[in-house]
């Protein structure tokens, strides 16, 4: 069982204290759900219509970057972007997993 879970209703992480999912508990969710990528999906879009009801005043797009528009990402997209942003100062807790200038952090596109 993990630390990592979210401390309702400010969905931030209880092990670590950012803005749920955290980066350790994406990293577990994508070990979790390796095989099943549509299930975690599922399993995360639960938990943004609740965020959506106890976060009202987030934006929707906000909410599906932190919460489901990560998992398209690859890994090292992810640990690219958080990299960059060590030492920058997020403008929101929407912001987790988002780089102001390079566009390969707000959206993947694989390769066909």
């Amino acid at each position: 069982m993990t630390s990592h879970g979210p401390v309702l209703p400010i969905w931030s992480c209880g092990g670590c204290d950012l803005p749920w999912p955290c980066p350790t508990r994406r990293r577990e969710l994508r070990a979790e759900y390796a095989d099943a990528p549509v299930s975690l999906a599922l399993y995360l879009g639960a938990y943004l219509v609740q965020a959506a009801e106890d976060m009202p005043w987030t934006s929707a797009g906000a909410l599906h970057r932190r919460f489901i528009g990560w998992t398209r990402q690859p890994p090292e997209v992810q640990q690219r972007c958080r990299s960059d942003q060590i030492g920058t100062s997020a403008t929101s807790p929407d912001d987790l997993g988002r780089h102001p200038v390079r566009p390969a952090c707000r959206q993947f596109t694989p390769k066909r």
